[in-house]
């Protein structure tokens, strides 16, 4: 199979491409040169916003594309239309293209925000969902629109878990936003890898909700798992969700991963992904992936990368602090 790798050097990109070559893919990586791709691959240089950009992609035959784009979906319109030659292209699009709120148990039939293939800088949503548009208006029943959750795992450049572990890892009482049974829904890099190679040598199309079944983990196995697998003395301190808010603590950015119960939790962790888990998606444990992500960091000297368009996670140790106290 050859495959063509637009991105591949980090966290999405990367797992895709190192799974590839894992099964004796031919792997074509295309970026800008900004980080070395895993050892094996052919790389090409270029950057999908400047004049010409794309130049690099010209010539080259492959069976199919992946694209885990997400600033303006133009980008993805001249890539799909400069590449219609490939056999299939798989968009890494996101469940944020789904209107907001959304009830639990939605599937891939839920109302959409609106897009365009033709859209410069826009807001996430409509970037995903103009991203789709492009994918679809080119490569029609030969795309595959891979709809991902909250993706965790090894590489994380956003920071979510990163910090958590980081957190729990310098020990003492530990600000830990209840309820502590929340349901936590989201994907596995590697697993996310693992299903999209997979769907491309089954020839799937069309729109795909790739995160875990509801409920695969809750927020207390997630940061007891940070506790076992960093060794630490922390003692997580389970604070309900109203103190935390009362407290101007912002879910998702300052607690990074929790969301309290309301529409916001229901939208992001209540997907119906039976159409996934139908073609072959298997979730591994919290507790591999917390593992794996913890032995990463410390790979790479404890700090992990941050996508310089993405706001740093994490909460102020002197508010925690202070709501500890209080």
């Amino acid at each position: 199979m050859r495959l063509l790798m637009l991105g591949g050097t980090e966290f999405v990109g990367r797992a895709i491409t190192e799974d590839a070559l894992t099964r004796g893919w031919d792997v074509t990586v295309f970026h800008r040169g900004r980080h070395e791709p895993p050892g094996g691959v052919r790389s090409l240089h270029g950057d999908r916003t400047a004049e010409d950009g794309l130049k690099a992609l010209e010539d080259g035959e492959w069976d199919a594309v992946v694209d885990t784009w997400s600033g303006a979906p133009s980008a993805v319109r001249d890539t799909a239309r400069l590449l219609s030659r490939a056999g299939r292209y798989v968009y890494i699009s996101s469940r944020s293209v789904y209107r907001f709120p959304t009830s639990v148990g939605v599937d891939e039939g839920a109302d959409v925000v609106d897009g365009s293939p033709d859209a410069g800088d826009v807001d996430y949503p409509a970037a995903k969902r103009g991203g789709e548009l492009a994918a679809l208006d080119v490569f029609g029943d030969r795309a595959l629109l891979v709809r991902a959750g909250l993706i965790l795992g090894p590489y994380e450049n956003i920071g979510r878990l990163p910090w958590w572990l980081k957190r729990i890892a310098q020990g003492g009482e530990v600000l830990a936003p209840g309820p502590r049974d929340t349901g936590l829904q989201y994907i596995d890099v590697r697993d996310l890898a693992i299903w999209t190679l997979d769907a491309i040598e089954q020839g799937l199309s069309g729109p795909y909700n790739l995160v875990s079944p509801p409920a695969h983990t809750t927020m207390e196995e997630l940061l007891q798992a940070c506790v076992q697998v960093t060794g630490s003395d922390a003692a997580l301190v389970w604070t309900p969700p109203e103190t935390v808010l009362e407290a101007g603590i912002q879910p998702w950015t300052d607690l990074p991963i929790w969301l309290p119960p309301g529409d916001d939790h229901d939208t992001l962790h209540g997907a119906n992904v039976s159409k996934a888990l139908s073609t072959g998606l298997r979730c591994r444990p919290v507790q591999e992936t917390v593992a794996d992500t913890w032995a990463w960091l410390q790979s790479i000297g404890g700090e992990a990368p941050q996508r310089p368009d993405r706001p740093a996670v994490g909460l102020a140790p002197g508010k925690e602090a202070e709501v500890l106290r209080g």
